[in-house]
């Protein structure tokens, strides 16, 4: 074994090393609007997740620039409370990567795609037409993250799904299943890599 402290690492290092290990990560993808409701915001994400069986909540962390700017996501969760993340679909990966692109506050990263939206039920923020999976979401919990130095790093949401929309081709609604094999997720490795869904297996839990 190659045995690292975390302390002889420069930050770029440790993240290199942890983004590397902990795949494959699901991508959150988020329009989010800004105060004056005028600026749809687009950005994907990839350190995401669920948190709660009893509760509809996911997870997704934020990273600040180096400079400790917000990024605008999370500016807009913040100040208007509410966004709607997106699950990636094979078919959409490079519409994604285009919206990861860093511009001003005052520019859409639509401009940069042939996305279009849709009307979404519980928020005002607008959802992506062409995602097989969407939720409308609002920020149930917001932590900011520190460093040793006491200085925030991340923006850590804790986001209550208040509704959910399936293409029809992605989810058993009689046994509220969702379909990988349809669906197609796209997931994050490191760097600019991904990855798509391999062989499926099964294992019975021991009781």
């Amino acid at each position: 074994m190659i045995d690292i402290k975390s302390a002889d690492l420069s930050a770029r290092e440790a993240y290199k090393l942890i983004s590397g290990s902990i795949i494959p990560r699901p991508i959150a993808w988020i329009t989010t609007l800004d105060q004056t409701h005028n600026v749809i915001n687009l950005a994907p994400f990839s350190f995401f997740s669920g948190v709660a069986g009893q509760a509809p909540l996911i997870s997704v962390a934020i990273l600040r620039f180096e400079d400790g700017q917000q990024k605008d996501t999370a500016k807009n969760l913040l100040t208007t409370g509410e966004g709607v993340v997106h699950l990636v679909s094979e078919a959409l990966v490079e519409e994604m990567n285009l919206t990861s692109a860093s511009l001003s506050a005052d520019r859409s990263e639509l401009t940069l795609t042939n996305l279009s939206t849709v009307d979404s039920q519980t928020v005002a923020v607008p959802g992506l037409k062409e995602a097989k999976i969407r939720f409308e979401v609002k920020v149930h919990q917001y932590v900011p993250v520190k460093d040793d130095q006491q200085a925030t790093i991340s923006d850590l949401f804790i986001l209550k799904v208040i509704a959910m929309h399936f293409d029809e081709s992605v989810i058993d609604i009689d046994k509220h299943y969702v379909l990988a094999e349809a669906l197609r997720p796209v997931a994050r490795l490191a760097g600019p890599e991904y990855a798509n869904l391999g062989r499926k297996y099964r294992l019975k839990r021991p009781k």
